[in-house]
């Protein structure tokens, strides 16, 4: 077993609210593609909000209503890859721009956490800060430039 696991966060302003005609199609897929991701090897966990299938009701910024979160831990940068690159998500992630802003900093965040940690909107809000104030490093990368877990034991 690994004694750390790959954390990944994304937010992306939707164009329109959730239930509106331009996000329905998009609304349609979530089901679809959080199975993909739960079944795909090296998944671990992503975050759900209290209905327990997505977390498109979470708020990472309370003033934000169209800011949306996603979060997900993996068993390495790999298994993410797999899963965003060459997985049926890449049919989804490929139309992003019919329902999500084109955003000025980065929306993505990675880092390493202990295994058996599932990050919280604060802390994972707390990586996209780090990334788009410093720039990328071992804190907080991307797939294009990813940092190797850390050596040594996790400590809580």
């Amino acid at each position: 077993m690994n004694d750390f696991h790959l954390a990944q966060v994304n937010v992306g302003r939707i164009l329109a609210p959730l239930d509106s005609p331009q996000l329905a199609d998009f609304v349609a897929q979530l089901p679809g593609i959080n199975t993909l991701a739960d079944r795909a090897p090296g998944f671990v966990w992503r975050l759900v909000d209290g209905e327990g299938a997505d977390s498109t009701s979470l708020r990472p910024e309370n003033d934000d209503d169209l800011l949306l979160i996603n979060c997900s831990v993996w068993e390495s940068v790999e298994a993410l890859r797999e899963y965003t690159y060459r997985s049926d998500h890449l049919k989804v992630l490929a139309r992003r721009r019919e329902w999500f802003e084109r955003l000025a900093d980065f929306h993505l965040a990675l880092w390493w956490v202990p295994a058996g940690h599932r990050p919280t909107v604060s802390e994972a809000m707390e990586r996209i800060a780090l990334i788009r104030e410093g720039g990328e490093g071992p804190e907080a990368f991307t797939l294009r430039a990813p940092h190797p877990p850390p050596s040594g034991v996790p400590t809580a």
